[in-house]
């Protein structure tokens, strides 16, 4: 059970572009932009909530998680920035390959997995400047 604790929560965004990819083809666009909810507001307007909609909001859910965990100054967390690191690349490849990953939530999804990236290694390489001191000679 511990090793799920570092494996990066974006990869299972990405798994499930891949499995929408793979198992609906050219239509993943359609389905990803199908209506899950309408809700009528008080406004008068419509509130639809697509599986893309989703996928955004889990991404800014794992997007916060993911900066919570590399305040960690463990070893472990180099493995777990090195893993995120991966993953972005896995995005970077989907993205530039697949036709059906041109969409504009795929990429916000994988810019969130690249500031993940980025988060991750300044907020480690932060915390662990504060966690030992460095004599400084003149």
């Amino acid at each position: 059970m511990s090793v799920f604790k570092f494996i990066p929560l974006f990869v299972y965004l990405l798994i499930a572009y891949l499995i929408v990819f793979a198992v609906q083809g050219e239509n993943a666009t359609t389905v990803l932009s199908s209506v899950i909810v309408s809700i009528n507001l008080f406004s008068g307007a419509v509130f639809n909530l697509t599986w893309n909609g989703v996928l955004l909001n889990l991404g800014i859910i794992f997007l916060f998680i993911e900066i919570i965990k590399s305040t960690r100054t463990t070893n472990a967390s180099i493995i777990d920035h090195m893993l995120s690191a991966l993953v972005f690349i896995g995005f970077l490849v989907v993205f530039i390959v697949m036709k059906g990953a041109a969409s504009e939530a795929f990429f916000v999804i994988m810019m969130m997995s690249l500031v993940d990236v980025i988060a991750g290694f300044s907020i480690t390489i932060t915390s662990a400047r504060k966690d030992f001191s460095v004599d400084r000679q003149l």
